[in-house]
């Protein structure tokens, strides 16, 4: 367990770097799948900056995700149940935005999650456009780390409804697409990215930062300009694309 929380504090200080421009102060969260049963998250107010094994929470999966199901609990009752779920007594309380992290880490292949509030992106997520940067695609690199296609969710109010709203949007893409999505892109808000390594979901949060730049400054020359579906198929069905995935470990 000692070497998934070194490697999540890793990458929580690579996704808060003050140069990246991808949160600040107690902004963003990440998790790393333990085990089936247990799951480590971001305890709530730490700087991801920052953030050594300490300012991680290791929880339990099930009672977390029991907590979907509960309609009627208040903003307190979800704070009660999410301390409940800490299997060390003492450690830090978890990141409100918990639940989702469980949902996702028992996705088939997802043993990171990053959300980060990105600059560039948000921006974007801000804007009527929000929507088309989510669901279509630029150039071949933004489809190669990236995916065809994130998910897109409405604004939603953070905690459980945000959770359940992730988990319902996430389960339409998987009935679609047949695989999870690399990124989640939360409108007036900010991005998921998903991986099987902490190498991976930094490399689609860098690849959406680079894909914000790129889709403003086309807007700014007149909107950008979309690949075709037929495109976006072609390259995400390359056999030597699908070698330079398994190449840069995505």
């Amino acid at each position: 367990m000692q070497r998934v929380l070194d490697e999540l504090a890793n990458l929580s200080r690579e996704l808060g770097r003050e140069d990246r421009q991808l949160a600040i102060l107690g902004e963003g969260n990440t998790s790393a799948a333990v085990d089936p049963a247990h799951f480590a998250v971001k305890a709530s107010g730490a700087s991801l900056e920052k953030l050594t094994p300490e300012d991680l929470t290791v929880c339990q999966r099930e009672p977390m995700l029991a907590l979907l199901d509960q309609k009627q609990l208040s903003d307190n009752q979800v704070a009660e149940a999410l301390m409940g779920t800490r299997v060390d007594a003492a450690a830090k309380r978890p990141s409100i935005e918990s639940v989702f992290h469980a949902w996702l880490l028992a996705l088939e292949g997802v043993r990171f999650v990053g959300h980060t509030h990105p600059l560039s992106v948000n921006q974007i997520l801000c804007s009527p456009r929000a929507r088309d940067f989510s669901e279509r695609r630029m150039f071949p690199d933004e489809i190669v780390v990236c995916g065809a296609a994130s998910v897109f969710v409405p604004y939603t109010d953070p905690g459980l409804p945000l959770a359940r709203e992730i988990r319902d949007r996430t389960k339409a893409f998987l009935d679609k697409h047949g695989h999870p999505p690399r990124l989640i892109l939360l409108q007036n808000h900010g991005l998921i990215a998903l991986g099987t390594s902490p190498g991976s979901v930094l490399a689609a949060t860098l690849m959406a930062v680079k894909a914000a730049a790129i889709f403003m400054g086309a807007a700014a020359l007149g909107g950008p300009n979309f690949l075709t579906p037929q495109h976006v198929d072609r390259i995400a069905g390359r056999a030597d694309e699908a070698y330079r995935q398994q190449q840069l470990r995505l």
